[in-house]
């Protein structure tokens, strides 16, 4: 069973930048959609970016679009989030989703079967 491993966050100030790494841990990432989501205190689990196995599909939410880059790495088997100009609104825990999928990206919380544990990201104003 696939488990996703992340890392990279922490405390950074408004307009600063992060990335995020994503690793698996027990098998590969090989033939797996993989999506990037974030949870703010109080707050539901919200979609972030997603990348189809090829990396050659790309999905963003509206509030990250030209900010944020997802990226992956297939021969070193990890998923990135690149951050940048971040907002204190962009403060959150943010998790790695994964999914066999042959083809195509995968935008809906509900349709991913594995996730990380999360990382914290901490944008202060």
């Amino acid at each position: 069973q696939v488990q996703a491993v992340e890392s990279g966050g922490g405390l950074v100030q408004a307009g600063g930048s992060l990335r995020l790494s994503c690793a698996p841990s027990g098998r590969t990432f090989s033939n797996y959609a993989m999506g990037w989501f974030r949870q703010a205190p109080g707050k539901e689990r919200e979609f972030v970016a997603a990348i189809s196995w090829s990396g050659s599909s790309t999905y963003y939410a509206d509030s990250v679009k030209d900010r944020f880059t997802i990226s992956r790495d297939n021969a070193e088997n990890t998923v990135y989030l690149q951050m940048n100009s971040l907002k204190p609104e962009d403060t959150a825990v943010y998790y790695c989703a994964a999914q066999h999928i042959i083809a195509g990206a995968i935008t809906a919380i509900d349709e991913y079967d594995y996730w990380g544990q999360g990382t914290q990201v901490t944008v202060s104003s």
